[in-house]
């Protein structure tokens, strides 16, 4: 069992974890697919693997079926050092499957098979607290909010993590197809909002949440509370803009030869949350949070550079290399 993480910077990871199915041919639909890899996927659990390839400490909560497909994800995480204490196997029901479609440009379309699927069951009274109250940092996103009883045990676990003084960190990932329409998404995601200390959205996220130009600054701002410490928008090769309560800017991106952008997003947060557990004064201290979001988008721009996202999150020396080739 892996158990890393009993020191001060442990980041617990709540959600679900899946098996994306891949083409092996980038540019055609899934029906025209001859064959597909089989990828580890999960934006949560992403995220929990990038912060060990980086060197932090991470854990992951969550729930699989207790079939080949979970064991095998369960593996993974231990086989990548991060903390398994939270982790669950229900036999009534199976691990969520994702079909990936990869378009001519790496980005993607999702076709899911979660009926239910095991992370959905995910019930209160299964939480891990202990585990869950020894971090810095609680990670989630939304697609844990979409149903009962996954819901409650969010909810729970993201009370005991602010209860406890635990920085609150969310990803909505919006993933359309999996609510049951775009103004439930809109209304889910947007129900635990303000309960987070940092958010990081993509444009597209933007878009969609506030249904305006998302390079329009006010409409950004729109999504800006008061307690809110950090909150960052992703423009994909572009870099990200960044806005706490006393500064704001951008920070550029890195030019790479891109494949597939699954998992870009969760190599950045998991890079970022690294940089937050290490020195949280990166909030206050505009100098560090730059060379952290530099760091960040290093390590998102390389995770587009081969297929899948897990075997494709780099290491400290790979995004270190990357910022000295572009200097």
């Amino acid at each position: 069992m892996a158990t890393n993480g009993s020191g001060q910077d442990l980041i617990v990871c709540f959600g679900e974890m899946l098996i994306d199915f891949v083409p092996d041919v980038a540019g055609v639909s899934l029906a025209e697919s001859t064959g597909f890899l089989k990828a580890p996927g999960g934006a949560p659990a992403n995220v929990a693997v990038a912060v060990t390839k980086l060197g932090g400490h991470s854990a992951f909560v969550g729930k699989f079926g207790d079939d080949e497909f979970g064991h095998m994800l369960a593996d993974i995480l231990r086989k990548n050092n991060v903390n398994d204490e939270g982790v669950l196997f229900d036999q009534h029901a199976r691990t969520a499957l994702a079909f990936v479609t990869l378009k001519a440009n790496g980005e993607r379309e999702f076709m899911f098979y979660r009926n239910p699927s095991a992370d959905m069951l995910l019930t209160e009274a299964e939480l891990n607290l202990d585990l869950i109250r020894r971090a810095k940092i609680f990670h989630y996103g939304s697609i844990s909010l979409i149903s009962e009883p996954c819901r409650s045990a969010h909810m729970a676990a993201m009370k005991a993590a602010k209860d406890a003084g635990i920085l609150c960190s969310y990803d909505p990932n919006v993933r359309l197809p999996l609510w049951p329409s775009e103004d439930a998404a809109r209304d889910g995601i947007m129900s635990i909002w303000k309960e987070a200390d940092f958010i990081k959205v993509s444009d597209d996220e933007v878009a969609f949440l506030t249904q305006k130009d998302p390079q329009d600054e006010e409409n950004v701002l729109s999504l800006w509370y008061e307690g809110l410490k950090l909150l960052i928008v992703t423009d994909g090769e572009k870099g990200c803009r960044y806005f706490t309560k006393n500064f704001k800017g951008r920070v550029s991106g890195f030019s790479v030869k891109t494949i597939d952008t699954t998992g870009a997003g969760d190599a950045f947060v998991g890079a970022l949350l690294v940089s937050i557990a290490q020195d949280t004064s990166i909030f206050e201290n505009e100098e560090r949070l730059r060379k952290a979001l530099t760091f960040s988008n290093a390590c998102g721009a390389l995770c587009t550079t081969q297929k899948g996202a897990i075997p494709a999150l780099p290491t400290p020396a790979e995004a270190e290399k990357l910022i000295a080739s572009a200097n």
